[in-house]
């Protein structure tokens, strides 16, 4: 008998071949189908909702041990993906942003969703609740207290508040001519009360309270007060990471002197015939170094002193708008109110002060519009703003104009001012803690 397969097996064996027959053939279909399918031309797409997250920071906003290299800064827009565009849309698509779409998109989320609570306890007769001014060196601080009680972030309801708002105005107890060491009392005896009465602090040891303070007396008032420093975000004009200050979990606030003296200044490069300038007073040891060593330059405008008053109305204000970089030294803080004034007035910024967290550095890319420099480049200032060519400078105050409304308080808030990035700033970290 010749050996072979059973008949039942055999049948088994052409039954397999039949079903892999077919699969073969519903494969090859499918697949067809498929490639056909990806010709066709896309449909509109519809953005799903945005995941938030925290954008880097630029490098040379964070750091400035990297010289400024001139560049072109080529202001592209980014491919249009379908969906209608609103009247301010072109602001978005371009690179002063690291990251347009996306603030775009997480900017819309955070105006739907976000909410504050701010905690009604204190006297406001005394220490709490209201800025004793909105002018000035504090104005930052006033306008912010001003913005979030007339805006739409704030909820009478903590239950449904993402981050909770300590309401504390250390410019208005230095108003009241108390020491620093009694305000860091007064604050964690405060502190100490908020927590006893209310749960929300113990939820997360602070992490998603906050805030706002402008200059040092600020920062020197509650740095007595660790837990609050360590734990809480910090919303401060002097953010300077070597003695404290964390980045992406502080929020560094612009410090702009408002009212400003002149309206705001751009599109006027051909009045920009100067090349750099600065006056002030030498109260740090880079305004030092830079006073003795350019202000006898033919080039660069530089005073060791502020321009007196006696020498013409608004001499001071008015030098900005015919230069073209205006230098930012850090004082006594990392800070300068200069940054924010030659913004304004449409003159490059200089930034020439170490460890200094520049304002919205998560959202601006500040090489677009500012020249970031180390202390130690103070000795080769006049050749390196030289050495940009009037293109590059062009583009860079091009750029500077578009991120004016960024740097201005509004009462009420407006729509991308510098309430609403602080606010953006803020929306940012809420999702950190959250995830």
């Amino acid at each position: 008998m010749i050996a072979g397969k059973p008949p039942l097996q055999q049948s088994q064996l052409f039954s397999l071949k039949g079903s892999v027959l077919t699969l073969s053939i519903l494969t090859l279909i499918s697949f067809t189908y498929f490639s056909f399918k990806s010709l066709r031309p896309p449909l509109p797409f519809s953005p799903p909702t945005p995941q938030i997250t925290l954008l880097p920071s630029s490098a040379t906003g964070t750091n400035t041990t990297t010289p400024y290299q001139p560049r072109i800064v080529a202001e592209k827009k980014e491919g249009n993906v379908g969906e209608e565009q609103e009247d301010n849309d072109d602001d978005f698509f371009t690179d002063i942003y690291h990251s347009p779409k996306l603030f775009k998109l997480n900017f819309e989320e955070m105006e739907k969703k976000f909410k504050i609570y701010i905690y009604p306890d204190g006297d406001p007769k005394t220490f709490y609740q209201t800025p004793r001014k909105l002018t000035g060196k504090y104005a930052s601080e006033g306008y912010f207290f001003q913005n979030i009680r007339e805006s739409r972030f704030r909820t009478e309801y903590p239950d449904q508040a993402h981050l909770f708002f300590i309401p504390i105005s250390c410019h208005k107890m230095r108003g009241k001519g108390t020491s620093y060491e009694n305000m860091t009392i007064i604050v964690q005896n405060y502190l100490d009360g908020l927590i006893a009465k209310y749960p929300y602090w113990n939820r997360t040891l602070g992490a998603d309270h906050f805030f706002v303070t402008c200059h040092d007396v600020g920062v020197r008032a509650t740095e007595g007060v660790p837990f609050l420093v360590k734990n809480a975000i910090r919303v401060v004009c002097s953010p300077s990471y070597d003695v404290g200050f964390i980045p992406h979990k502080d929020v560094a606030l612009p410090q702009v002197l408002q009212p400003f003296a002149l309206p705001a200044g751009g599109n006027d490069v051909e009045n920009r015939t100067s090349l750099g300038f600065w006056a002030g007073h030498r109260n740090s040891k880079i305004r030092v170094i830079l006073a003795r060593v350019w202000e006898n330059d033919t080039e660069l405008d530089i005073s060791n002193n502020r321009i007196s008053r006696a020498t013409g109305h608004l001499v001071y204000q008015k030098r900005f708008y015919r230069t073209k970089f205006c230098i930012c030294p850090g004082g006594s803080q990392v800070n300068s109110a200069r940054i924010t004034d030659s913004i304004h007035y449409g003159c490059v910024p200089v930034i020439l002060s170490n460890y200094y967290d520049l304002p919205f550095n998560d959202i601006l890319d500040w090489q677009k519009f500012a020249v970031i420099l180390r202390e130690s480049d103070v000795y080769q200032l006049k050749q390196i703003l030289k050495s940009i060519s009037h293109e590059e400078f062009v583009s860079l105050h091009n750029n500077l104009v578009k991120v004016q409304k960024h740097f201005q308080w509004n009462t009420p808030p407006v729509k991308f001012d510098a309430f609403h990035m602080v606010i953006y700033e803020l929306w940012l970290r809420h999702h950190v803690i959250k995830y």
